[in-house]
């Protein structure tokens, strides 16, 4: 199946989006190769070009040869239908059809910061980046980047230096590293963390990559942090995707007038990014703060009287801890318009908090 599942990919024309309907419609990688030329036509989108380039048998000769190379390095294929692939970017609509990975760590960790900027990081640029992953050490955050000049890079080695897994998104194939001179830290990478691509082996780290490799790092992530930016840049796009995909996004101010301050100013000035100044700020916003022992429901109504809704709702989190509204509803027996009126109340009286995500925790 993985050749045929490789091969899909290699099919000129056919990107993410058509080939998961083509998936869809035939069942699996395999049957569309399989498909007779005439069904291929009742298939919407689906061109006489793209049948001739789907019964190109050259397509799955160079499928083995990639299989080969993949079992050559030991790179680990991830297929989006995977149980080992990113369930943050599978849920994404033009998450790749196929990954490649070189590493050790898991795809799915608890937590995971996207952190991105300028490949010309100023002094300031690189002592927040150190203050931001060192705060996030004691919560075992997972830092996923570009592994670029610059920030990228100061973010994978602050990461590694603090025992942090870190992966570095590619734009090009495992074959090669780029830039060059960060081939050892990628090296070091691969034992605490690991490299990830979408491109096959011989594919050269192009300009027109670099955008596609961006979504990657924005799927993988719970959140990107802007560190330095420009007002034009792969950060920008970075953060752009991550506000599509209903990530949050986090920028550093800078001082005004400073270039490569230019683009985190802006995308908090136009709310695409939450100001933050210190990592402290990213868990608080994201909810991983350290939780403090919570007090009992009793010693509450000492200080509050609560409707028989809110009585509901603060049992419902006194026993099952971080909740999100559709599983309270559905816990609560209790309408919509009511479970949310009973949250709205508790907020007010400082009760319950709402996380990221529509989630509600007890204070």
């Amino acid at each position: 199946m993985l050749l045929f599942q490789i091969a899909l990919t290699m099919i000129p024309g056919i990107g993410d989006v058509l080939g998961k309907k083509l998936i869809s419609h035939c069942g699996d990688p395999e049957a569309i190769f399989r498909e007779p030329k005439k069904m291929l036509r009742k298939i919407p989108r689906i061109s006489d070009k793209l049948i001739t380039a789907i019964t190109n048998k050259e397509l799955l000769i160079r499928a083995e040869k990639e299989i080969r190379f993949i079992e050559k390095y030991r790179i680990k294929p991830l297929y989006y239908q995977d149980k080992d692939y990113p369930s943050r970017l599978k849920n994404c609509l033009d998450s790749p059809i196929m990954l490649y990975f070189k590493g050790t760590a898991g795809m799915n960790p608890a937590k995971v910061i996207g952190i991105v900027g300028t490949r010309s990081a100023t002094d300031y640029g690189k002592g927040i980046c150190h203050e931001l992953v060192y705060t996030l050490t004691d919560h075992h955050v997972m830092i996923v980047s570009g592994l670029a000049y610059g920030i990228d890079s100061y973010a994978h080695r602050t990461a590694l230096e603090a025992g942090l897994q870190t992966i570095g998104v590619l734009g090009h194939s495992l074959d090669r590293i780029y830039p060059q001179q960060n081939k050892g830290l990628a090296e070091k990478m691969i034992s605490n963390g690991g490299l990830l691509t979408e491109f096959v082996s011989e594919t050269k780290p192009d300009r027109e990559n670099f955008p596609q490799r961006n979504r990657i790092i924005a799927g993988l992530c719970d959140a990107i942090v802007v560190v330095e930016a420009a007002k034009k840049g792969g950060a920008l796009i970075t953060a752009d995707i991550a506000n599509s995909y209903n990530r949050d996004v986090f920028a550093v101010p800078g001082k005004i007038g400073d270039i490569y301050s230019e683009g985190t100013n802006h995308l908090i000035k136009i709310n695409k990014a939450a100001l933050i100044q210190s990592g402290e700020d990213i868990l608080y916003i994201m909810g991983w703060e350290i939780q403090k022992p919570r007090k009992t429901i009793q010693q509450r109504k000492l200080f509050i009287e609560m409707t028989p809704e809110e009585e509901i709702v603060v049992n419902i989190l006194n026993e099952q801890g971080d909740t999100n509204i559709d599983d309270l509803t559905f816990k609560s027996h209790l309408s919509v318009s009511k479970c949310s009126e009973a949250l709205l109340n508790l907020e007010f009286e400082g009760i319950v908090k709402s996380l990221p995500g529509k989630v509600y925790v007890l204070v």
